[in-house]
């Protein structure tokens, strides 16, 4: 394929990394000016730990990136994860230890209250740190920004002395929006406390943009005259947003559906300032396996540890991947299929054509991180298949077991020889331990499912040694077709059969198992039913 045939075809793709990037194409039809790098970023409040939600922002922003760059032929791009570490912390988080010592710093910005870890020079260091590790784990190209930096540095200076030359401006923009209480104290400037480093909600006087001058009452009355420079002053969080676009000149980034109005107000306040709002996309919030959202209180939703403990990060970036602006059920249910599918994708892409494969999300997966090595690689066995051996061998199943039982299945059967299918092989033994052991029970067979279990042991018996999936699959067919055991359709027979040998409602291609499990132990699985 050449460079030339993906540029055409990636200007017409429908796949919304595409349909995403073809935002920037209008925004920059001639590139962007002098050159310039087009910059995509994506926020994080270090008040708590990196979560999934960092990853699908992360990752997705990076899909629209590559596609951007597979567009325009490798236009100049740069990611910037940005912490919002010069904000004040609101609450103690859940969790964290040494809580007093946070509760003691409360208002404070974040960069400014001690580690209660105890390894880093502030909370926000801390957490700053856990995101840079979580980010380089999982490869991402990106450069790390910290607003108390930019603030403390004076690199925003310039940008704040437009945000209070635009003061009256923006509060006609955000009083509107607020309720009348609110309204009363609202400032488009937050100023640091002298007296006690809080970051202070009250009303304040602009004196002399050029100096950054200000006045305000402090919390023990006193009236203060401070400069906003230097760190002694941060923004309320829709005009930060907007000043960070300017001062930055963002031209890309997504968000949340509860960010809706921010983003709506803080386009018109970048707009004030002399900037340009940056495309994005507002994505769905993911929701529990009973529909509703996902709260951290609650402790309802699924962690990235508990996805990679339960899938793979394959999976997880192609869960993530799929329909962003559809609302999506977070929890470990959802895993399997993610991980069976992603492979099945992966599968089809090196034969597909290239309109195909600009669809497929692996193509875009593969090139997240990567130069998309991997494309048509497939497994010898199905996540799904895994679950239903690891089932029957229960819940002290052991990987050693699981890789003698793939012998039967796959050649040369190590982890070492198939590092891919190893890490499977650790998720199902975990989702089997954790989820699926504690509720399988089998039952006793009727009598004409007795009768059909009988013929399919029969049927193994006269099995050679070579018999193959796709011929044992034949096998259970044809007896659950015979009319004599009493079956309305073949979905009957292969309920019967997951019910009575697995101990479940769903299950696999009944050969696949079979030519994985053994023959041997498939039938002594039959005689245990039939003797139940």
């Amino acid at each position: 394929m050449t460079d030339d045939a993906l540029i055409e075809a990636a200007r017409v793709s429908k796949a919304w990394p595409f349909q995403e990037a073809q935002k920037l194409l209008k925004r920059y039809p001639q590139g962007k000016p002098g050159g310039e790098p087009v910059l995509f970023e994506t926020g994080y409040g270090p008040s708590g730990l990196p979560h999934i939600g960092t990853f699908q922002e992360v990752l997705r922003t990076t899909l629209v990136r590559r596609a951007y760059e597979a567009m325009t032929g490798g236009a100049p791009t740069r990611l910037v994860a940005f912490s919002d570490d010069m904000d004040g912390l609101r609450k103690v988080p859940d969790n964290i230890p040494n809580a007093e010592l946070l509760a003691a710093n409360l208002g404070k910005p974040l960069t400014r209250i001690p580690d209660p870890f105890e390894k880093y020079e502030s909370f926000a260091h801390h957490n700053n740190a856990m995101l840079r590790e979580f980010l380089d784990r999982f490869g991402f190209e990106y450069e790390f920004v910290s607003a108390s930096d930019r603030y403390n540095s004076g690199a925003f200076d310039a940008a704040l002395t437009r945000v209070l030359e635009c003061n009256q401006a923006i509060l006609d923009v955000m009083l509107p929006t607020l309720r009348e209480e609110r309204r009363k104290t609202y400032s488009p400037v937050l100023p640091v406390s002298p007296t006690s480093g809080v970051v202070l909600q009250v009303p304040v006087e602009v004196l002399d943009p050029a100096t950054g001058m200000i006045r305000f009452t402090d919390q023990d009355g006193s009236v203060v005259e401070q400069s906003v420079f230097g760190g002694q002053a941060k923004l309320q969080w829709k005009v930060d947003w907007a000043m960070r676009w300017y001062a930055l000149g963002v031209d890309y980034e997504m968000c949340g559906k509860d960010l809706t109005d921010s983003v709506t107000q803080s386009g018109k306040i970048v707009k004030i300032l002399g900037g340009r709002k940056p495309e994005g996309l507002i994505y769905e919030l993911f929701l529990d396996e009973n529909g509703e959202k996902i709260s951290k209180s609650k402790g309802n939703g699924l962690t990235i540890d508990q996805w990679l403990t339960y899938g793979t990060e394959e999976s997880l970036g192609f869960y993530l991947f799929r329909e962003p602006k559809s609302a999506k059920q977070l929890h470990v249910g959802v895993i399997p299929k993610a991980v069976d599918e992603y492979w099945q994708f992966r599968g089809n892409l090196a034969g597909q054509e290239i309109e195909k494969q600009l669809g497929n999300p692996v193509w875009h997966l593969l090139r997240a991180n990567g130069e998309g090595e991997g494309a048509g690689d497939t497994l010898p066995v199905t996540f799904s298949l895994l679950l239903n051996l690891v089932g029957v061998l229960g819940a002290e199943a052991t990987a050693d077991q699981v890789w003698s039982y793939l012998g039967n299945y796959v050649a040369d059967a190590t982890p070492e020889a198939h590092p891919e299918l190893g890490e499977l092989v650790r998720a199902a033994l975990a989702t089997n331990r954790d989820f699926i052991a504690p509720t399988l029970a089998r039952r006793a067979p009727t009598a004409n499912e007795a009768q059909a279990l009988k013929a399919l042991d029969d049927e193994l018996a006269k099995a050679g040694a070579d018999v193959t999936a796709e011929e044992l699959q034949n096998a259970v067919y044809e007896i659950g077709k015979n009319e004599a055991y009493g079956f309305e359709n073949l979905r009957d027979w292969f309920k019967a059969l997951y019910e009575t040998l697995l101990g479940s409602s769903q299950g696999p291609r009944m050969g696949s198992f079979i030519a994985l499990y053994g023959v041997p132990e498939t039938r002594k699985l039959i005689a245990q039913a039939l003797e139940a």
